[in-house]
């Protein structure tokens, strides 16, 4: 299960990247997901909490964009949706292999708290 090696990958660039804010936890990541980017969904949210622990990303919430397969339809010059584990263009049927968008695995975004205001001292 490669999963488990991607959500460290993950943890450790958010971590670094909250780190570098001067944020104490993160709250959410923001990641967005292409249908063929080779990542499982559910195993990759089963091993995120495995990889989050003792970072400043445990207790994190994972969000998930999923993004759809897009290919180039050279007959008909256009950008579509082929069905699923298709890569035929669903209007003309020509075959395409020119893959527009589909393969992302990106953390989009981190949320983290609000930092505490200060206190003033009388």
């Amino acid at each position: 299960m490669h999963e488990l090696s991607i959500a460290l990958n993950l943890v450790e660039i958010v971590d670094e990247a909250a780190r570098r804010a001067g944020a104490e936890r993160v709250v959410v990541v923001h990641l967005r997901l292409g249908a063929m980017s080779g990542v499982v969904q559910e195993a990759l949210e089963f091993c995120f909490p495995l990889a989050t622990e003792g970072t400043l990303v445990e207790g994190a919430r994972l969000e998930i964009e999923r993004v759809p397969l897009v290919v180039a339809c050279a007959s008909c010059e256009r950008d579509v949706q082929p069905a699923e584990g298709s890569f035929r263009c669903p209007l003309c049927g020509a075959l395409s292999m020119l893959i527009r968008q589909g393969r992302e695995l990106e953390v989009t975004g981190i949320e983290v708290p609000d930092p505490e205001p200060a206190m003033e001292e009388p």
